[in-house]
């Protein structure tokens, strides 16, 4: 599953945003205590938004783009690859990536390792967890699309089978001239399953364009695989010392205690001693 978004056909509207509040039941302008940037962002009671962009055109034109924002979702992510507790995981019949706050322990690690920075924390709870997109994945599963896909007037976002919207996407850009040659989202990082065509540059757009092809995970995986062994062996290691310690100091004789200093304050000269 995944949904295209045609960012020439956005009018700003957050329909999508509202939606995704509504469905998710997530609070309104609740006062935050970190400082939040001047352009509208994703925080942990705003799980998607629509960012205002302008854009300067060579002609010396000025032209408004409006891009929506959330968790890109994507096909190895690398935030389920840190996450050790496995709150972060792909869901196996959706494959969106899904969030499990009971088996949340709050190292943050998904913050880190997530390339667009998407997961956001509870600061101002007193048992904080990390909060995200999940793609309606409840309504995936009835056969439904994401809450903010069936709210779009304009038809923006469409949502079907990645293969589809990709050769969909790609007819587009064919056809229509203004539309640049790349479909974001169809090879970063190993593809995501959110996809973006566009009239204007990404990299203007507030997109990241430095992305290799090949997904994070792919370079991990090798090593964080042989973490557990490790660990085993670090602790078996650490035993073995311990047991070795054991065995070569068990006949010592016991030390003596040492003998605590008595301190006396100058001009005492005993017990018995007193003022005159």
């Amino acid at each position: 599953m995944a949904v295209l978004v045609d960012i020439t056909k956005c009018i700003g509207c957050e329909s999508c945003s509202v939606a995704c509040k509504l469905w998710n039941k997530l609070p309104y302008n609740r006062p935050k205590s970190r400082k939040q940037k001047e352009e509208k962002d994703l925080d942990d009671d705003t799980w998607t938004t629509i960012q205002r962009k302008r854009v300067d055109a060579p002609n010396g034109k000025g032209y408004t783009r409006f891009v929506k924002k959330q968790c890109m979702h994507c096909l190895e992510p690398s935030c389920a690859s840190a996450c050790f507790s496995k709150a972060l995981r792909v869901d196996p019949e959706t494959h969106a990536v899904v969030y499990i706050p009971e088996l949340c322990v709050g190292c943050r690690y998904c913050m880190l390792a997530c390339p667009f920075e998407i997961p956001r924390y509870q600061w101002d709870e007193a048992l904080p967890l990390i909060t995200k997109c999940q793609l309606c994945v409840g309504r995936l599963k009835a056969g439904d699309a994401p809450a903010c896909v069936s709210a779009c007037p304009t038809g923006a976002l469409t949502f079907g089978d990645r293969d589809e919207l990709l050769k969909k996407a790609h007819e587009i850009i064919d056809r229509d001239p203004r539309y640049v040659n790349h479909v974001y989202g169809e090879k970063e990082l190993g593809g995501t399953q959110w996809l973006y065509i566009s009239d204007q540059p990404f990299s203007q757009l507030g997109f990241k364009t430095d992305f290799e092809e090949v997904a994070p995970t792919v370079y991990t995986h090798a090593y964080l695989s042989k973490v557990p062994f490790l660990a085993a062996a670090w602790g078996l290691f650490l035993a073995a010392i311990s047991v070795r310690y054991y065995k070569k100091h068990k006949n010592d004789p016991p030390k003596p205690p040492t003998a605590q200093k008595e301190t006396k304050e100058a001009g005492d000269h005993g017990e018995g001693d007193g003022m005159i």
